[in-house]
């Protein structure tokens, strides 16, 4: 993808879904509620990368309790705007997740290929728990049964950009989550 100008991209923005205080004022409750889930017990927030890397060191700096972090590469975009079914992980954790309660940090449930197979894989591991926060959700994309137990907004079928989500590696930087559009 090639701009020729800030005009050009700035141009492909349709209109802003989410703002910045939106999000501020989800991630203070999400958090919240790790604090509270899990009361002074140690957790492990693994981020499903690139996308859920803002939401992640967000959350990781409001919430209270012992944590540490880990990070994940899994996809099933590849530079597209439609998800192509198959779900790689191209980067695991390192962890052994056995004395760990894990709280998934995600960026976007679609069609809910990628996160129902990282679920599974970890939870095979044996953590203590396993809890998946998602800041975005798309139910009416889904293929596959899934149903995170925390997301911070529900969004309508449309391609988003922002707040660590991307089209061809652009637009992570947005402070807020906006439609994206050709």
């Amino acid at each position: 993808m090639e701009f020729s100008s800030i005009n050009e991209y700035n141009g492909k923005i349709k209109r802003i879904l989410i703002t910045k205080e939106q999000i501020d004022e989800a991630l203070d409750r999400a958090a919240a509620q790790i604090n509270e889930l899990y009361d002074g017990r140690p957790v492990l927030l693994v981020s499903i990368l690139k996308g859920a890397f803002v939401f992640m060191a967000d959350i990781c700096r409001r919430v209270t309790v012992p944590c540490e972090i880990a990070f994940m590469c899994a996809k099933s975009y590849y530079n597209g705007t439609v998800s192509t079914g198959k779900v790689d992980i191209t980067m695991d954790i390192e962890q052994d997740v056995k004395d760990y309660h894990l709280v998934i940090v995600e960026d976007i449930i679609d069609t809910g290929r990628t996160l129902s197979d990282v679920a599974r894989r970890l939870k095979d591991r044996g953590p203590l728990s396993l809890t998946v926060i998602t800041l975005l959700d798309k139910p009416s994309r889904r293929v596959v049964e899934f149903v995170p137990d925390t997301a911070l907004f529900t969004i309508p079928d449309c391609f988003v950009v922002g707040y660590g989500l991307d089209c061809g590696e652009y637009y992570r930087n947005l402070p807020y989550i906006a439609e994206y559009g050709e």
